[in-house]
């Protein structure tokens, strides 16, 4: 927040998670908040930013995210027309240490600004109660509350976690002191809870930068000293701040609600009303979703006969039919087919976890691979062989390198490649090739104003993505 408006709200969106019981749509390599799983134009972090856009009540946003994420996370705020600091974690460690660099960050411009923490995947179906929420709860985070949003229940649901309310907070319109938060129960615990007022814990959190500081060097003080050296030790890397790692590292791994929210005398909640969903799992995707006379949520090429309140998500070309079910989730990806009935949804982490000990590659990493001057997506894969389409966007440059064990051949199909081989530059238009021997080495570039589309045919002994010997890289890998 600049010093100079006081008055507006620093929002911080947390998007470092992966996802995993929204497999096999969300994985490592594309985790759920970067994919369109709820709006097919835009992710549900791209929708999170444009919530925190009103620059009458909100200042330029900070997004923490991991190093993986980075190019991911700038190329879909250019496409959102959205500028904002981009702090790197060099690892996970959950939302304490996260919060606990939101808040040092945003002191360092203004000790009393106000900060919003916010999570990248969740759905309001309201941007405007959202905004008008934030400005009310920034009321009593002024006056030193660290105010959390209360989530109304629609249902007695088992996948949240549950906020009493205590006495009203003088001074902040419909605020309530947090009486105590309450973790996940089950089914009679959450119309137990319901009956008695509480509120859905969304997760977000607004307070004074100074108040959140106090309060983590009074209970984790050993979190808050590793995040001031992490960012004392930053370092600038492109446009992204980058945490230093061994200060980053000697954070304890736990969540801002066990460091601080559960502990602390100064919690406050304001109820509120609007459509909210952290879209958690399969089943809370079909939730928020239109779906038809039947119950039906689709996305993509399906076709449904005798279904019933299902969700159907296909992705790609190919079709998904379904014949005579109800209540279950089939997702289709180019690599990969999960079919649940919706009331075991939750179980696909498990699942996830299962793939990786069986080591499958799906696990974590989708056929179409982004990187920051575009993505690849495997064709094909056989012996001493490999296909690739390869997508360059303008301006885009891939590192100088070489391979060991293969020969590349790049046949353009749409756009101009420049492409380096040795000592030698050339221009390769719509139609044409160019070989790569073993051992060259060799750069591609797109100079031109649309993107720049290749297929890549790999031959030799291995083709694996660790044959790479990069000489140089402008971004940094």
């Amino acid at each position: 927040m600049a010093s100079g408006f006081p008055h507006l709200i620093h929002p911080v969106i947390l998007c470092g998670g992966s996802g995993t019981r929204l497999w096999p749509a969300s994985r490592e390599s594309m985790p759920k908040q970067f994919t369109p799983l709820v709006n097919a134009d835009s992710s549900t972090f791209q929708d999170t930013a444009r919530r925190v856009a009103d620059g009458t009540a909100f200042s330029r946003p900070t997004i923490i995210t991991s190093s993986d994420a980075r190019f991911i996370v700038a190329e879909q705020l250019l496409q959102a027309d959205i500028q904002a600091d981009i702090v790197l974690e060099p690892e996970r460690r959950d939302s304490a240490a996260a919060v606990a660099v939101a808040a040092i960050h945003a002191a360092r411009r203004d000790p009393e600004a106000v900060v919003l923490i916010l999570a990248a995947d969740h759905v309001i179906g309201d941007t405007a109660a959202f905004v008008n929420a934030a400005r009310a709860a920034a009321v009593g985070a002024r006056a030193g509350r660290i105010m959390t949003l209360g989530i109304e229940p629609s249902s007695p649901s088992t996948a949240y976690g549950y906020i009493r309310k205590g006495a009203p907070i003088d001074g902040v319109d419909g605020a309530y002191e947090v009486g105590r938060f309450v973790e996940k129960p089950n089914r009679h615990g959450a119309e137990s809870l319901i009956a008695d007022g509480a509120l859905w814990n969304s997760g977000y959190f607004l307070f004074r930068a100074d108040v959140m500081l106090a309060e983590l060097e009074t209970y984790v003080p050993e979190i808050l000293a590793a995040t001031r050296a992490a960012l004392e030790g930053a370092a600038t890397d492109l446009d992204f701040l980058r945490l230093d790692a061994a200060a980053f590292a000697l954070a304890p791994k736990t969540s801002i609600d066990y460091a601080v929210m559960e502990r602390t005398d100064r919690a406050g909640v304001l109820p509120v009303s609007f459509a909210w969903s952290d879209v958690g799992t399969w089943d809370a995707v079909w939730d928020v979703l239109p779906r038809d006379t039947l119950g039906n949520a689709v996305r993509g090429r399906v076709e449904l006969v005798e279904t019933r309140g299902s969700l159907v998500h296909s992705e790609g070309e190919h079709l998904t039919a379904v014949v005579g079910l109800d209540d279950i989730i089939v997702v289709s990806t180019p690599d990969a087919v999960l079919v649940t009935s919706k009331a075991k949804a939750g179980l696909v982490k498990e699942l996830v976890t299962q793939l990786r000990e069986k080591a499958h590659p799906e696990a974590d990493a989708h056929r179409r691979m982004f990187r920051p001057w575009g993505w690849y997506q495997r064709i094909d894969i056989g012996e001493r062989f490999q296909v690739k389409r390869i997508m360059v966007t303008p301006g885009g440059r891939l590192s100088l390198q070489k391979h060991f064990h293969r020969a590349e051949h790049w046949v353009v199909v749409r756009g101009t490649a420049e492409v380096t081989v040795d000592d030698r530059v050339v221009l390769v238009h719509e139609n044409e090739a160019v070989y790569l021997p073993i051992g060259s080495m060799h750069r591609l570039t797109n100079p031109g104003k649309i993107p720049l589309e290749l297929i890549e045919v790999q031959v030799g002994s291995y083709t694996g993505e660790d044959d790479i010997i990069r000489v140089e890289d402008i971004y940094g890998r």
